[in-house]
């Protein structure tokens, strides 16, 4: 009949997980054979309070984390006694400071896509200080031939890293560094913050795959770096202890769902969206579209060393197992959408497919998806987005059409970089997030890399990737092996055109995105 736990049998079971997107937080329920039981999703408040900064009142986060959870299971006929294990995927780089005595924020979640930091970012990329680290790492690799010191010897700062975000509130908010001096701060992103808020104090916890994000960790001594958190004088005292990715995190507290759940994993979204996608295997590339665009490639159990912006970072620990990806990313994709929504292009997403169908070409008209600035391999914080091109005959279905192109055209960018710099056979190439519905720019990306892409049969990979994380920690399911049986493709794309039909189209697309890098002298928020 089979082991009873919480009164229930073990067969009737099941695993939780929660994945905190950019936009909105959702809860699955999945049974033993991967597919979902219950559901629940609420969409996350944005705050705006300045131009440039982005915000989340970490209270609400809280709040609606526990509101998902519960409502899934309610709407799933299921007990929360059923519930063995939590895992948790979060938005990455998106961080918090509190009292570690009172558990009182200091201030909001800081976003990813926040830009408050863009000035320092700009002094420090060009300050001597990072030169002379820049050079005497150089040196260092030279004669050492580590690989660490040839990613120090290229390091830049980004807005999109913790690091200067950090390093901005630590000089800004006077209570913060009143905490600091008291030994009563913590920081932590959104993974580490849900852990304290569940666990009423008792944990303060990230995993690596989240720690990794932050641009404050070694991934290849696979420890907090002593030299960044010097060098931006961040107090490593405040950073959280690092765990594997699938490790007991301990229960939440019973006060929260009635009775205790134990958190058995934590996971940065877009590797638990890998691990969800099966890409286990070096060579295996996770391309998602969502709010913006992140193309991974599993590198195996060495970190990728990169002179282009493709970031060397740990997509999981399991035991002893550390498992390396290198990531690209585009900023700004569901955003532009959303923003040509807004405009009043189309009145529903799924129009623009037909429309951009509708014409053969955009009638010269390109678009540059850069509200954030352009990431790899172009690495230009002050670059705009723009349309170029428009003429009396552009109509909105040329514009619509435009800026589908530039997402697959981004796309292609990122997937030429990884080619060039990873050196990796690429094994497979396998889709999610919600720009993954749209065929054309699934068909032109297809066209473009000349490489089959697999959509799966369901796109919530990172709340299936934090559920197959969670379930092997118990034995769940008993491997990786079983979660590949569980994989189902809803489509293949195939190369139908042949690349130079494009060719034209792409070399005018790289001369708008040209036209629009280094447009912005000043911070944004100026």
């Amino acid at each position: 009949m089979g082991s009873v736990k919480n009164g229930f049998l073990r067969s009737d079971t099941y695993v939780l997980a929660v994945d905190v997107g950019s936009t909105s937080i959702r809860c699955s329920i999945y049974d033993r054979a991967a597919k979902v039981q219950g559901f629940s999703s609420k969409p996350i408040e944005i705050l705006y309070p300045k131009p440039g900064w982005v915000e989340i009142d970490p209270e609400i986060m809280f709040e609606q984390f526990v509101a998902v959870v519960k409502e899934a299971v309610e709407v799933s006929n299921l007990h929360m006694k059923q519930m063995v294990a939590l895992g948790i995927s979060t938005q990455r780089a998106t961080f918090v400071t509190w009292d570690n005595k009172t558990g009182k924020p200091f201030h909001n979640f800081i976003c990813w896509q926040d830009l408050r930091a863009v000035s320092l970012v700009k002094s420090w990329n060009s300050s001597l200080l990072l030169w002379l680290v820049q050079r005497s790492s150089a040196l260092l690799h030279f004669l050492s031939r580590q690989k660490r010191f040839l990613a120090a010897s290229v390091i830049q700062f980004s807005t999109q890293h913790v690091s200067l975000r950090l390093a901005w509130v630590l000089q800004n908010i006077k209570p913060v560094q009143e905490a600091v001096a008291e030994d009563r701060c913590y920081f932590g992103t959104i993974d580490t913050w849900l852990l304290y808020k569940l666990t009423k104090g008792a944990v303060f916890a990230t995993d690596f795959s989240n720690a990794s994000t932050t641009a404050i960790f070694d991934p290849y001594q696979l420890c907090w770096s002593t030299l960044l958190a010097n060098l931006l004088s961040v107090p490593v005292s405040i950073l959280p202890p690092v765990k594997d990715t699938n490790y007991n995190f301990g229960n939440t507290d019973r006060s929260i769902f009635g009775t205790t759940i134990p958190i058995m994993a934590l996971a940065a979204d877009q590797q638990a969206a890998m691990f969800g996608e099966c890409c286990f295997e070096p060579g295996d590339v996770k391309l998602t579209m969502g709010t913006g665009t992140f193309m991974s490639i599993n590198t195996g159990t060495k970190p990728h060393t990169s002179i282009t912006g493709l970031y060397p970072l740990i997509g999981w620990k399991i035991g002893p197992e550390v498992t390396f990806i290198a990531e690209g990313n585009a900023a700004d994709t569901g955003k532009v959408i959303q923003w040509a929504e807004s405009l009043g292009l189309f009145t529903d997403v799924n129009e623009t497919e037909k429309m951009a169908q509708e014409v053969q070409n955009s009638d010269g008209v390109c678009f540059v998806p850069s509200f954030s600035g352009l990431q790899a391999p172009l690495n230009d914080p002050n670059a705009c987005a723009s349309f170029m091109g428009l003429k009396p005959t552009t109509t909105k279905i040329h514009l619509v059409r435009a800026i589908l192109e530039s997402l697959a055209f981004r796309n292609k960018q990122l997937y030429d970089t990884m080619l060039r710099d990873i050196r990796i056979p690429i094994t497979h190439i396998r889709a999610d997030g919600g720009i993954s519905n749209n065929n054309f720019v699934m068909q032109l990306t297809t066209d473009l890399i000349m490489c089959d892409i697999e959509k799966p049969s369901r796109l919530d990979m990172s709340c299936r990737g934090a559920a197959f994380f969670a379930g092997l920690a118990i034995g769940y399911w008993e491997s990786q092996e079983d979660l590949v049986k569980m994989r189902t493709v809803e489509k293949f794309f195939r190369p139908q055109a042949v690349l130079h039909n494009f060719k034209p189209t792409f070399e005018n697309w790289e001369l708008a995105v040209k036209r629009s890098m280094h447009w912005y002298n000043k911070t944004k928020q100026e």
